[in-house]
């Protein structure tokens, strides 16, 4: 893939990923087909900010893992009203990170 739709993307989407990943999603982009560019574009990805707030507000009742996608741990959530609270707080703290890594498998799937 060109290098300038390759730095391009880490430029806009960079913020979506742990900044020890992005020299790997580099190395693997500038090995990609061109063919894949588009289905890389159209991929939307989880703010991790947004999701952080989303987790302040109504961590409790599970939907900051519902929106990144773990279900069974939003449902966990739900029914126990966030492990009474202490699993909500420790989410506050993890949550950024679960969402960045949910971002890279679904870049993945379309890299590999």
């Amino acid at each position: 893939m060109d290098n300038q739709k390759v730095e391009m993307f880490l430029m806009t989407k960079g913020k979506y990923f742990e900044s020890y990943q992005l020299t790997a999603i580099r190395d693997r982009m500038l090995q990609v087909d061109e063919s894949r560019w588009m289905a890389i574009q159209t991929l939307e990805f989880h703010d991790p900010t947004t999701i952080l707030i989303v987790s302040l507000l109504a961590g409790s009742l599970g939907i900051d893992r519902f929106l990144i996608g773990d279900v069974g741990l939003g449902v966990g959530k739900l029914l126990t009203c966030g492990g009474l609270g202490v699993w909500a707080i420790v989410d506050w703290f993890l949550i950024m990170g679960a969402t960045r890594e949910k971002n890279l498998t679904k870049l993945q799937q379309v890299l590999y």
